[in-house]
């Protein structure tokens, strides 16, 4: 069975609100541009054998949290191995106070 990827309805309206603000700051070709790439960056983690680094910011919670880094995003994701399933929770901006990302839905 292959490893299928699944965004939360937080990482879902994380990315909205950066589609918005670089449409507003730099026009709809850039801000689909960089929609794109941080949509397809969590492709990496299938050919990759999932190895990535750990959140230690959010080392206290249940699952265990990883991360990509896109452009100046963190892609958070957890692994559910049981259901074959790389679980994005978050698309931060690492140009925040990191302290931020303990944030909750």
């Amino acid at each position: 069975m292959k490893i299928k990827i699944v965004w939360s309805q937080f990482a879902e309206n994380e990315i909205d609100k950066i589609y918005d603000y670089y449409l507003q700051k730099a026009g709809i070709r850039v801000a689909k541009k960089i929609i794109q790439e941080i949509i397809t960056e969590p492709n990496k983690l299938i050919s990759n054998n999932l190895s990535t680094q750990i959140e230690d910011l959010l080392l206290d919670r249940e699952n265990k949290y990883h991360y990509l880094v896109c452009k100046n995003y963190k892609i958070i994701y957890c692994i559910d191995n049981e259901r074959k399933l790389i679980q994005i929770a978050d698309v931060f901006d690492t140009r925040q106070n990191p302290i931020k990302l303990k944030r909750t839905k």
